[in-house]
């Protein structure tokens, strides 16, 4: 059974940004690393494979929800 990971991110704006991913943590660290180099982006790779650029000064939060595969039927 395979996990999956759902980042929501809140920009300082009314918008957000949820994206699916295999590991959080590499997120939080390319946020981290983005923020700690000064660099404007960081860049996240989801399950798609589809690369999206989050402007850290803009970030207002990161929220992480695990979520396991849910098995449906009779066992």
């Amino acid at each position: 059974m395979s996990t999956k990971v759902k980042i929501r991110i809140g920009l300082q704006s009314v918008r957000e940004l949820e994206l699916e991913v295999d590991d959080a943590d590499i997120v939080i660290d390319a946020i981290k690393a983005a923020m700690a180099n000064d660099d404007p982006v960081a860049w996240i790779t989801d399950t798609k494979n589809t690369r999206h650029g989050l402007a850290v000064d803009k970030l207002g939060f990161v929220q992480i929800d695990a979520e396991e595969d849910k098995m449906v039927g009779f066992g």
